[in-house]
């Protein structure tokens, strides 16, 4: 019991300033979230938390050491890397998926891409397809998906790894075919 009393005092006395010390180095706050969780999942798994003589130390060492493993592995794509910008910053995908234009050839190629895209989804493993969906399209973080599925997020943030490496290989020639055009 004093066990336990322990993690739970220390995640209610550390949990905003660690989450700023994680925040204020990684690029999102998915990324920031991501990192803490494995801090306390870490730290819940140590057998003997009370023999830590410095729980504070020890916390931040840990988060910089998930954030320096975290850089050093490859990002996990967004659909939106596999675009490119032009002389203006606009995003080519996100202009064509967005677009209000009545204009034919953008709504042709809106629903090219939508085609495509959905094919290439459902090509993919259900569990994959739907974190990607979740996270890519319904704005869900993968921490929120972890719960929702009741899985480690490693799995979710595999999960969503490999659908976006399919959709990449998927999607190539489509973008390049309106990259020629």
């Amino acid at each position: 019991m004093a066990r336990q009393q322990t993690i739970i005092s220390t995640i209610s006395s550390y949990s905003r300033q660690l989450f700023g010390f994680i925040r204020s180095r990684v690029k999102t706050n998915e990324d920031a979230e991501d990192i803490l969780q494995d801090v306390w999942y870490q730290f819940s798994n140590l057998p003997a938390v009370d023999d830590i003589n410095n729980i504070g130390g020890w916390l931040f060492r840990v988060a910089r050491n998930r954030i320096i493993d975290k850089s050093r592995k490859k990002k996990d794509a967004l659909i939106d890397d596999y675009s490119y910008e032009d002389d203006e910053g606009t995003s080519f995908f996100s202009s064509i998926l967005r677009s209000e234009d009545e204009d034919a050839e953008t709504q042709s190629m809106q629903r090219l891409f939508w085609d495509e895209l959905m094919d290439a989804l459902q090509e993919l493993p259900e569990k994959q397809r739907n974190v990607f969906v979740w996270n890519e399209l319904e704005d869900m973080t993968l921490q929120e998906i972890a719960d929702r599925e009741n899985e480690n997020i490693k799995t979710i943030i595999s999960r969503k790894r490999y659908a976006v490496l399919h959709l990449r290989t998927r999607l190539e020639t489509l973008y390049n075919d309106f990259l020629n055009n």
